[in-house]
């Protein structure tokens, strides 16, 4: 497995993650089984970065990765997130809650629910805007200082919102969306705060929720109960027009002899060495298709002909509905 730095002075993990959210909830049918072979499977494959959050489930994903991870050792480095609260009485609403009491509170439980002394990634999942990110900051360093966390990491930040963070303790890694789809980190900033700030990047749904694999051709490939039904890009004519762009990485695939995901992943791979992906499954074939990405080296000219294929505006529609962009770039 190859390795990279999470950041200027963060700890060597491995160049793709594993996503776990889909295990739990999301994406359709939920098969335990299956995903606990999945996660046995990634370490087999020498995958050591694992991604959940409190949120996922909420707190059975937690629970799961926990279980089935706990007592490896240096063989897992598990990221976990908190700030992001699910109403109990409408599971479709959320809320944000970075107050310095909710992060003590929202760490015991994590830990918990993982089983371990002390959580290696602590991500604030999306900033609260009625408490400074200082004040957020200021609360997860001192989880920092107690032993309970190891390193901590923003979620979906503005790159002005990272400046202040890191005034306060090392922000050790940035999580957003970045795909060839998504490609916003590039235009607002934060990637570039990122390099400049020593922070490593974390992009997650780097295959656009699954829809660069080139496997869902049409919206009723998706399980009634999947959430990208409620996506503006899965839908209408949105759908079609994205179609059109995923046939042209399935095209491209075709000649360099991979797969559509794994060119896709390997163009994010190629961004930068400071980035590692962290791409969703709950099956093991997909894993397995993932971690192929990192034997796929594009050059440069293959990277700039999909970068081309791929404006910054070329996907169309909002890559969440209203309520989820209303928690974005905090």
């Amino acid at each position: 497995m190859k390795m990279r730095r999470l950041g200027s002075d963060g700890p060597l993990v491995s160049a793709i993650g594993l996503g776990c959210m889909g295990m739990s909830e999301f994406y359709g049918e939920r098969d335990e089984g299956e995903a606990v072979a999945t996660l046995k499977r990634a370490l087999d494959a020498g995958v050591t970065l694992f991604d959940t959050a409190d949120a996922y489930g909420p707190h059975s994903n937690e629970r799961l990765v926990g279980r089935v991870l706990r007592g490896q050792g240096e063989r897992v480095f598990i990221a976990t997130k908190f700030g992001l609260v699910r109403d109990p009485e409408d599971s479709t609403k959320r809320g944000v809650d970075g107050s310095p009491a909710y992060v003590r509170s929202a760490c015991e439980a994590s830990l918990k629910r993982l089983g371990v002394e002390a959580i290696d990634l602590y991500y604030l999942h999306r900033v609260d805007p009625k408490t400074p990110i200082e004040d957020t900051v200021g609360a997860m360093a001192e989880l920092v200082r107690r032993g309970d966390v190891r390193y901590i990491g923003l979620s979906e930040v503005a790159a002005g919102t990272l400046e202040r963070a890191c005034a306060v303790h090392p922000i050790t890694a940035v999580q957003s969306e970045y795909s060839l789809w998504t490609r916003d980190p590039e235009n607002d900033g934060v990637l570039e705060a990122c390099r400049r700030l020593g922070v490593g990047f974390v992009p997650y749904s780097p295959l656009g929720r699954g829809f660069l694999s080139g496997q869902i051709r049409s919206p009723e490939d998706l399980a009634p109960d999947d959430f990208r039904r409620a996506s503006p890009r899965f839908q209408g004519d949105n759908f079609a027009r994205n179609l059109k762009l995923v046939d042209e990485v399935k095209r491209l695939a075709v000649r360099r002899g991979c797969s559509p995901a794994q060119l896709a992943l390997a163009w994010v791979l190629a961004q930068g060495q400071d980035i590692v992906p962290i791409p969703g499954t709950k099956r093991r074939k997909y894993l397995d298709d993932n971690v192929g990405a990192l034997l796929v080296e594009l050059d440069a000219e293959e990277c700039a002909q999909l970068s081309e294929v791929f404006a910054s505006d070329a996907a169309a529609g909002a890559r969440y509905a209203d309520v989820g962009m209303g928690l974005l770039r905090g």
